[in-house]
């Protein structure tokens, strides 16, 4: 694998590709039609005064704090701090000095060393009174609707449902309507806070799970609106979990043209072979990014990111080697970074400089210092670039937040030049859909061949070409995969059988019969009953049959009972095993304790089956399989098919910040 996977579901019909990273997964399964979006016009829209400020508020208070630290200056001890905690003379003299360093008015700075100063007063009387009484304090960062930042005081012995309820009460929040993020985790509502490593001065991230904001929303009407909701966002997400489980823990022996299976491909569509424990690993976080990226195609991002942080626990599941050389775990650091800043929240993202620079590096491993590996494998790398533009806006942000005005510039500057360079012309979009193509094509086309019309034309024409000969190839297989099926079958193996020893024996019919007669458990079929069996009425004329054959009539007999009158298959496995059945499948003694134990474990399981296999449950499971399918892209690019709508709006307003005389 060289840099890209994609999850593929499989199923009826052709498989289609269906993307997920960059490294080598994919899947095949039933897709609904295609995921295109309609290329819009971008218009800058006027950034707000309000917000403007608070950027430029936060921007200084970085710059002030690093003078700060820079001039060893501790504004909470004396001088600058005096015995009733009030602002020392001394803090004049700062107010001048800083205020001509950085070309504020003295007013803004005095009241900005003032915040800091305050802030730092009640950071250090909240770590005296948590080691006297173990109270903690706990920065609330609450939905964008809200104020800003609240402290709340709490012992860490709380549940997390406790802790819930009591924000949600202080604040008139919904209980039920929120979510809650602790170092970029769930909260979970079962452990208390110490068990989930929650300790003093913790950021608490709280996500508001309504989107409505009117005004009449504490009305009962509006109350049960939103209770239903949420549970139906609840329900959703545990669909999801279910859906993915299923389909990672789908066995790949069933035929994929009934039972819909995820795959895992390199960058051209083919499968490769992953260990099953890997492969389970790598199709739930996958599985989970997927269903995040389509929520924050929606703008939701208050609802993707527990997806997204799903998905980077399953990730780190997964061997270092695997996410060495695939750059879907870099792809999701940036979708994770990214939900957080439209959020507003990226304070409570405490790594965020250091899953930017995870993304970073893996896409280094995965391109190569200079793309060469990229180019290597798909002839350019102009698509991938849409990555780079959002790693360094959000690089530039990052430091933009922190203080650092040259390297922001920086940054943004780079983000803003690959937005130039990578904008495309609608005309040319047009033109290429009226050969034929679809508009995600050919702006993905025309982005790695550098806006060439005719260049983007022949790129889709012959990656269609070599997806419909990846087709042929798999239906071909199929059918030859069939045709050995039913010659297993005709020599009286369960399609089943069949099935498993093709699968573990790479398609070799020869070793797929010696495969079977190797595992005898494959021979008798899972709802088999032992007891029936050993009632099972045997022939005369069978047993005289394997008699003849020079069996002893003890063997001959076990064997036709086990296999139910089937000469052919008694024969052949007595054969086998040098004229005895192996031990798995002979039958105990009638009335003995193993005997009643497999019949009461068969009941047993045959009750759960009942009530778990029930049409009802089938439905069930079904629906969440569904869901899954419905939110993995047919193209299997479509993770770099970014419109740069939201981007270019956010190069236009930080380099404005940037470029504003600060006084």
């Amino acid at each position: 694998m060289a840099g890209e996977t994609r999850l593929q579901p499989r199923d009826e019909g052709s498989p289609r590709s269906a993307p997920l990273g960059l490294s080598g997964s994919r899947r095949s399964l039933p897709l609904p039609g295609s995921n295109r979006r309609v290329w819009r016009a971008c218009r800058i829209q006027p950034i707000p005064r309000k917000l403007r400020r608070m950027a430029q508020k936060k921007y200084l208070i970085s710059k002030l704090t690093s003078c700060l630290r820079e001039d060893k200056i501790q504004l909470w001890k004396p001088p600058y701090t005096n015995e009733n905690k009030e602002a020392g003379k001394e803090m004049k003299e700062l107010v001048q000095k800083y205020s001509s360093k950085l070309s504020i008015t003295e007013n803004d700075t005095e009241n900005m060393l003032e915040e800091i100063r305050c802030k730092a007063i009640e950071r250090g009387t909240g770590n005296e009174h948590f080691r006297v009484t173990g109270i903690a304090r706990l920065d609330i960062y609450l939905p964008r609707r809200k104020s800003r930042k609240v402290p709340l005081e709490t012992n860490l012995f709380i549940t997390g449902k406790e802790l819930r309820s009591q924000i949600a009460q202080e604040h008139a929040l919904q209980e039920n309507a929120i979510k809650i993020i602790i170092n970029k985790k769930q909260l979970d509502l079962g452990r208390t806070l110490e068990d989930q490593g929650i300790t003093h001065n913790a950021k608490v991230m709280v996500l508001q799970l309504e989107q409505s904001d009117e005004e009449t929303k504490r009305k009962v009407q509006e109350e049960e609106l939103q209770h239903k909701k949420e549970k139906e966002i609840n329900e959703k997400m545990q669909r999801t979990k279910k859906g993915l489980e299923i389909l990672a823990e789908r066995e790949e022996y069933l035929d994929p043209d009934s039972v819909p299976y995820l795959d895992i491909a390199n960058q051209t569509g083919r499968s490769i072979e992953i260990p099953h424990q890997a492969k389970k690993a790598l199709v739930l976080a996958m599985g989970y990014h997927e269903k995040g990226r389509a929520l924050m195609k929606k703008k939701e991002y208050e609802i993707a990111l527990p997806y997204l942080l799903d998905a980077d626990k399953h990730f780190c599941e997964c061997s270092t080697e695997l996410l060495n050389t695939v750059d879907n775990y870099a792809v999701l650091q940036l979708d994770i970074v990214w939900c957080y800043f439209r959020l507003e929240q990226l304070d409570c993202l405490d790594d965020a400089e250091k899953k930017l620079s995870t993304a970073h590096r893996c896409f280094q491993r995965c391109y190569g210092e200079n793309h060469e590996r990229l180019i290597d494998i798909k002839g350019s790398y102009g698509r991938e670039k849409v990555l780079f533009l959002r790693l360094y806006l959000l690089q530039g942000i990052g430091h933009y937040h922190s203080g650092r005005e040259k390297e922001a510039a920086e940054y943004i500057q780079k983000a803003s030049c690959l937005y130039e360079e990578l904008s495309v012309d609608p005309d040319k979009v047009d033109c290429l859909s009226l050969l034929g193509f679809s508009e995600q094509e050919a702006r993905l086309a025309l982005r790695a061949c550098h806006g060439n019309v005719e260049h983007a034309a022949n790129l889709i024409t012959n990656r269609r070409e070599e997806k419909a000969q990846i087709r042929r190839e798999e239906r071909a297989k199929r059918r030859k995969r069939l045709e050995d099926i039913n010659t297993l079958k005709s020599m009286g193996y369960s399609e089943r059988a069949a099935q498993i020893a093709l699968h573990n024996t790479q398609g070799n019919l020869d070793q797929a019969f010696k495969f079977i007669l190797d595992n005898p458990e494959l021979l008798v079929e899972d709802d088999d009953d032992p007891v029936a069996m050993d009632q099972f009425q045997v022939s005369q004329e069978s047993i005289d049959q394997l008699m003849y054959m020079g069996f002893s009539r003890e063997s001959a007999e076990q064997a036709l009972k086990v296999f139910k009158g089937n000469v052919h298959l008694a024969s052949q496995t007595l054969a086998h095993y040098g004229g005895l059945l192996p031990a798995s499948l002979q039958l105990s003694p009638a009335g003995s304790s193993p005997s009643e134990e497999s019949t009461s474990s068969k009941d047993s399981s045959t009750e759960s089956a009942g009530s778990s296999g029930s049409p009802t449950d089938e439905d069930m499971e079904n629906d969440a399989v569904n869901e899954i399918l419905e939110d993995i892209p047919e193209h299997e690019e479509d993770y770099l098919d970014l419109t740069l709508e939201e981007e270019k709006q956010i190069i236009h307003e930080y380099l404005s910040y940037i470029q504003v005389p600060q006084q």
